[in-house]
């Protein structure tokens, strides 16, 4: 049985990065797959030392270590990945048994912009190197214009993007 994990970096409801992680789980075809909650609250070390790790950090760092495969899915916020998204990983790495070590990832984007997030990626693979993940260095899936590239449905249209992601999650399916 086969769990993938999807993180999307945005929160917003009509999110494209969230729809681009919907489609990228349709592909990957998992027995049992878990949209995670990032809403968490600010990463605060005096939070930390009164209360200890919240619940839903816990919970999101359980699913990490539970899963077979992680895609995540960032936006571009001013050249970098979404504070929500870098909230998140800086509350796991203060979990216990460190889930992201040798877990196989893909990461892709979906941006406004004409580059579709090439910037966060980079941003996100920096912030990432310390606890070691095996993220998967191609195919890049970069999503440009992404607010006219899914349809009524939230599907993917694009031709090329789709055969990336395809050709991403068959990649992501060989490292497990």
């Amino acid at each position: 049985m086969t769990t993938l994990l999807g993180i999307s970096g945005s929160l917003r409801k009509a999110s494209t990065n969230t729809r681009l992680i919907h489609n990228a789980a349709e592909i990957f075809g998992a027995d049992k797959f878990t949209l995670a909650d990032i809403d968490l609250p600010l990463y605060n070390g005096d939070l930390e030392e009164a209360e200890g790790v919240p619940e839903k950090v816990q919970t999101l760092s359980d699913q990490i270590a539970a899963a077979d495969a992680v895609i995540i899915a960032t936006p571009e916020y001013n050249k970098a990945i979404s504070g929500s998204l870098k909230n998140a990983l800086d509350w796991v790495s203060r979990t216990k048994g460190a889930p992201w070590s040798g877990k196989p990832v893909a990461i892709m984007s979906a941006a406004a912009g004409r580059a579709g997030g090439e910037r966060a990626q980079f941003s996100l693979r920096l912030a990432m190197m310390a606890f070691r993940p095996d993220i998967l260095q191609g195919p890049e899936v970069l999503v440009a214009n992404s607010g006219s590239e899914f349809d009524e449905n939230g599907k993917l249209t694009g031709e090329l993007y789709i055969k990336l992601l395809t050709e991403q999650m068959d990649a992501l399916k060989a490292r497990i």
